[in-house]
């Protein structure tokens, strides 16, 4: 691809697994601020998809490798894959950074061999290098596993040159190690809004409620994701079915598949309650059934390290309810208007933060708010500011400091 030339921008290498539907529009948006340079460590197969727990093989329906530039790496693994540390490994990556002139180098994490040999390749030349990820604090950990973490992890994380923290729950992850306040900077987790807000339209939202003959007095409850144990969707099964044993008329609609498909299917029928299973829905399918929804329900356990399908919904202009567990509870979750939190695993009070939506349901202008409040030219400008920052450091013309949310 051709390289794009911004004449007195800084240049970036960005070292990410592979193509993500999330990252395509970030990586537009800033390629319009500096001059971009993507390195990736993989090329998915459907059978990646389905092992990562979609439940099906696909390919996306978008374009995502289009109006930025971007290099897939030589991956010599000899299990290629997402699903363990040396499923990516690109040795010359190194090269790469060599050759690329660039003025700072951002990994997306650390958790694969590719990452590891772009930091250690970027330091021996000589480059800062940036992190940007959502881990957080509450993931399930043995105590020996902390112990080794709380030695280890201090020194280690010291080696990033600057830090893009996600929301507040990854701040605090960083803090939690020591990793110098003067060196986060806010970067939010982000989807892209207009594109979202565009396709969520009325049409679009009474066209799929026809079609499942749902009618328009109806409460729709949505559940979008990988139907998997630590997302907990028979949790929003029980909830609905509390609620219809209030005497509301509630259904469920479900976008998504995964090993608990017919454990809720059976649960549902059991109980009664109208269940709508739309199977894998790709990314274009997926406006139309925020559309539908009164309210979307995300109640995750701590794994689910953000939760981006909040930010979806928002877009979308459908408030969300979401477990305490969930990364973005405290970020998107805490204005008991536009996004609610409940305790993770508390059957009864889902089913009353469910019942608080969609009897006072919230305005269109509190939803579009609390969606703007994560967006992509926000997260643009924590990426381009934390890449002055280090490069004025690098050329020894000031000290970094950080940005708050």
């Amino acid at each position: 691809m051709e390289r794009l030339k911004y004449e007195g921008s800084p240049r970036l290498a960005i070292c990410v697994s592979h193509p993500i539907q999330y990252y395509s529009p970030l990586f537009r948006e800033l390629a319009g601020r500096v001059d971009l340079e993507v390195f990736y460590a993989h090329r998915p197969t459907g059978t990646d998809q389905a092992r990562a727990g979609f439940g099906v093989g696909f390919e996306w329906d978008l374009d995502l490798l289009s109006d930025y530039s971007h290099v897939f790496l030589e991956n010599r693994a000899s299990d290629p894959g997402l699903h363990h540390f040396g499923g990516c490994d690109t040795p010359r990556v190194g090269r790469h950074l060599a050759e690329g002139s660039f003025e700072a180098v951002l990994v997306m994490g650390w958790h694969l061999k590719s990452y590891v040999q772009a930091i250690w390749a970027a330091k021996r030349l000589g480059l800062p290098v940036m992190v940007r990820g959502d881990s957080q604090l509450g993931t399930a950990r043995s105590l020996a596993k902390r112990a080794v973490k709380h030695l280890l992890y201090p020194p280690l994380l010291r080696r990033f040159d600057a830090a893009l923290y996600v929301g507040t729950r990854s701040r605090a992850y960083y803090e939690h190690y020591g990793y110098p306040t003067s060196r986060l900077f806010h970067s939010p987790h982000c989807v892209d809004n207009d594109w979202f807000a565009e396709r969520a339209t009325p049409e679009a939202r009474g066209e799929l409620r026809a079609r499942l003959d749902i009618g328009d007095n109806t409460a729709l409850v949505l559940f979008a994701g990988k139907l998997v144990p630590f997302k907990r969707p028979l949790d929003v099964v029980e909830a609905c079915t509390r609620l219809r044993d209030q005497g509301k008329d509630v259904q469920l609609l479900i976008a998504g598949a995964g090993e608990l498909e017919e454990q809720i299917r059976a649960n549902a029928h059991q109980t009664g309650l109208p269940l709508h299973l739309l199977g894998f829905c790709n990314q274009t399918e997926m406006p139309a059934a925020y559309a539908a929804a009164d309210v979307l329900v995300l109640p995750s356990s701590a794994y689910e390290t953000w939760g981006l399908v909040a930010n979806e919904a928002l877009a979308c202009g459908t408030p969300i309810v979401v477990s305490d567990a969930c990364g973005c509870a405290q970020d998107l979750a805490n204005s008991d208007n536009a996004g609610r939190s409940f305790p993770v695993g508390d059957i009864d009070a889902l089913a009353q933060a469910l019942a608080q939506v969609l009897h006072h349901p919230p305005d269109a202008s509190s939803i579009r708010d609390l969606a703007e409040t994560h967006s992509i030219p926000k997260a643009v400008d924590g990426i381009v500011t934390a890449l002055h920052a280090v490069s004025a450091a690098r050329h020894g013309q000031s000290a970094i400091g950080g940005t708050r949310a």
